[in-house]
Order: structure tokens, then C-alpha cells, then sequence
């Protein structure tokens, strides 16, 4: 049986905020919002029509983990959101109140810009140049 990847765990300060921001802004879809025993809860969500890898939002639970929310991969983009209508999405994304770090350009490897998430994690919009 292949793998894949199924889920990474992205570290949040709250549950709500965290999924009002990724379903308004970044258009994602809200898989699951389980609640555990222990009072967390399990909240899977992805990129919309997304078959493969989604986020598990992960609330922080103590000093360590809440000084990594906004800041997982050393101030690197860590993530990576292919589009198919880069100058679409781009332009919902920022009406939506995304905040960019720069205006779009285009590579031999696509079309991208990079944003920050609302706890600062930074991510690339793409539009990969290869189908």
C-alpha cells in the first residue's frame, strides 16, 4: 500500500480563531472538529477540493509549544499553497485581509508571493509552472 502524507500539526493559540481565519482568508474547508476527553480538540482542516495532506490545528498547551506558535520554521516559509488561478486567489486572499510580504512574481518554477498566517507563519501561494 503507497503512503502519503496525511496530516501536519500546525501549532495555534486558539481553536475558533484559527479556523475562522484559514476558512475566510485562505478559503480552506473545515474537515473535522472533534472534541477529546481532555478538553482539546481534533481540528483537521484543508485546502478546498485538497484530496491528500491537510493541517491538524493544534492548540498550544504550554510555555514551550505557545513560544513556536507563528514561528515553526525559523521565520522560513514552511508551507506551500498551490493554486491553479494564481491572480485570483491572490487577489481574494488579500480582500480578505492576508497580509503578503510582497507583490506577486514570477519564477521559472511559477507564480508566487509570500503571506503570513495570522500567528506569522510564513507561507508561499504558487502556481506551479509544471502541470
Amino acid at each position: 500500500m503507497p503512503a502519503h502524507l496525511a496530516l501536519i500539526s500546525l501549532l495555534v493559540h486558539d481553536y475558533d480563531e484559527a479556523v475562522e481565519y484559514y476558512t475566510r482568508a485562505l478559503g480552506f474547508e473545515l474537515v473535522e472538529d472533534t472534541p477529546r476527553e481532555d478538553g482539546s480538540r481534533w481540528v483537521v482542516i484543508r485546502p478546498r477540493g485538497a484530496g491528500a495532506a491537510a493541517l491538524l490545528l493544534a492548540r498550544a498547551k504550554d510555555a514551550r509549544q505557545r513560544e513556536r506558535v507563528g514561528d515553526q520554521c525559523g521565520g522560513r516559509v514552511g508551507f506551500f499553497l498551490h493554486t491553479d488561478d494564481f491572480a485570483a486567489d491572490h487577489a481574494r486572499m488579500a480582500k480578505a485581509g492576508v497580509r503578503f510580504l510582497e507583490e506577486p512574481r514570477h519564477e521559472p518554477y511559477g507564480s508566487v508571493a509570500v503571506f503570513e498566517d495570522l500567528y506569522g507563519n510564513r507561507w508561499d501561494l504558487i502556481q506551479p509552472a509544471w502541470p
